[in-house]
């Protein structure tokens, strides 16, 4: 069954009024699928990922949104529902696994717990189901890292550590932010196989988000562009990386590095900054920096609209068969 997120809405609370952070987002993820979240830091997607599993805190909050899993509809504003759907149903590979990892206990404790907290395990059997699961995620020589502390570690063997700690309980859905950001390029090649192997063998569905366009390339199926709190476009990743229809994805593929490039040119860039939080401006916020802007872009918000498989909110659109130049 697909996992389905309807209509969230993060808020920021102030004495003057609430700040929107995250507007009306809503996706649909296959088993098996993997849909790829990508974005300019700030533009909410994080939050989105720390909405899903009620890691919220005031005075921040959730106002609207509904996450279906395994045909169970849960209210995200709702912290008592949420809690039970956190590691049993929804899974989540953190971005530095060194912060997340308790530093005062062996990594096989802390996956033992992790299990006889979701499954009914006794001590003897979730000790057998971490080391295999050790094992599954390519940690060498388990049975020794079983009774290692995180900082005895390296980063990609941590990293590993987190992915077993959010698979334990075989969720529906794993959301993995920026897991391969804190690691060097061979690691992430590692981390980025093992997740495509564990999807596949798995069904799993999975959320990645990341500023990576070359992890989204190797891993997702699908991908939602998000600026500014909200997804302006989502597609197949083959048709959105050939022909990207927003300006602003175009932008963000135009600004990856080409091999065979100009050496010791300067790196293409997107130009202004992403808007803060309260300070949007009025219309398409991605309008201040974009080449197609007209009057109606700075007055009127376009909405995403879907057509087909794809879902696009720009008023000036580029043309379904252009390519990336």
């Amino acid at each position: 069954m697909s996992i389905a997120l309807e209509g969230l809405q993060v808020t920021l609370r102030t004495p003057g009024a609430d700040v929107p952070l995250v507007q009306d987002v809503s996706f649909r993820i296959e088993p098996g699928q993997v849909l790829g979240l990508v974005g300019e830091s700030g533009a909410g997607k994080s939050l989105t990922a720390s909405a899903l599993i009620g890691l919220v805190a005031p005075p921040v909050r959730i106002t609207a949104g509904q996450l279906t899993v395994r045909a169970r509809a849960v209210s995200l504003d709702s912290p008592e529902a949420i809690r039970p759907l956190r590691g049993k149903e929804v899974g989540f590979v953190p971005q530095d696994p060194f912060t997340s990892l308790d530093p005062l206990f062996r990594v096989g404790d802390q996956l033992v717990e992790t299990l006889r907290a979701h499954l009914p395990l006794d001590r003897v059997a979730a000790r057998e189901r971490a080391v295999q699961l050790f094992a599954d995620v390519g940690l060498p020589s388990p049975a020794e890292r079983f009774s290692h502390y995180p900082h005895q570690l390296s980063g990609g063997m941590r990293q590993r550590v987190a992915i077993a700690l959010a698979l334990c309980a075989q969720p529906a859905l794993v959301i993995a932010d920026e897991c391969t950001t804190a690691l060097d390029v061979s690691t992430q090649a590692q981390i980025v196989s093992l997740l495509a192997r564990l999807v596949e063998e798995r069904g799993t569905s999975v959320l990645l988000i990341t500023h990576d366009l070359g992890v989204v390339g190797e891993l997702a199926t699908e991908v939602a562009i998000m600026y500014a709190g909200r997804i302006v476009e989502r597609a197949p990743l083959g048709p959105l990386l050939r022909a990207p229809r927003h300006p602003y994805t175009r932008a963000l593929l135009d600004a990856v590095p080409r091999i065979g490039g100009e050496v010791g040119g300067a790196l293409p860039a997107i130009p202004g900054t992403m808007p803060r939080p309260g300070a949007l401006p009025p219309g398409c916020a991605f309008h201040p920096r974009c080449p197609r802007a007209s009057e109606r872009c700075k007055n009127e918000r376009p909405p995403l609209e879907r057509s087909g498989d794809s879902e696009l909110a720009c008023w000036h659109p580029l043309e379904a068969g252009a390519s990336r130049g």
